[in-house]
C-alpha cells in the first residue's frame, strides 16, 4: 500500500513512519502537493555502493534446490537466432 504525506507532517511522525516502512508500505512524500521523495522499505541485501548488484552467495541453497538442464551448453538451432522459432 502506497501513503502520500507532505513532509512538514512527516517530521513530526518519524517514527512511525519508519514503522510502516518496515512492514512493507510506500510512503510518498510531497511539498506543495508535489513528490519529492519516498520512503520505502530497506531489501534485506542492499546493492554495492557502485550500483552494481550484490554478488553471489555461494552455499546460499541446499543441494538439489537448484539444477542445470544438460545441454545448458549446447549450440541454440539457427531458427532461434533468426527468430522463427
Amino acid at each position: 500500500m502506497t501513503r502520500t504525506i507532505n513532509v512538514q507532517e512527516a517530521q513530526t511522525q518519524l517514527s512511525a513512519l519508519l514503522a510502516l516502512a518496515r512492514n512493507g508500505e510506500e510512503i510518498i512524500l510531497t511539498e506543495a502537493d508535489k513528490p519529492v521523495a519516498r520512503l520505502v522499505p530497506m531489501l534485506e541485501e542492499a546493492p554495492a555502493k557502485n550500483g552494481e548488484p550484490p554478488a553471489h552467495i555461494l552455499g546460499l541453497h541446499q543441494n538439489g534446490q537448484s539444477w542445470m538442464s544438460e545441454d545448458f551448453n549446447a549450440p541454440l538451432p539457427d531458427e532461434f537466432w533468426l527468430g522463427e522459432a
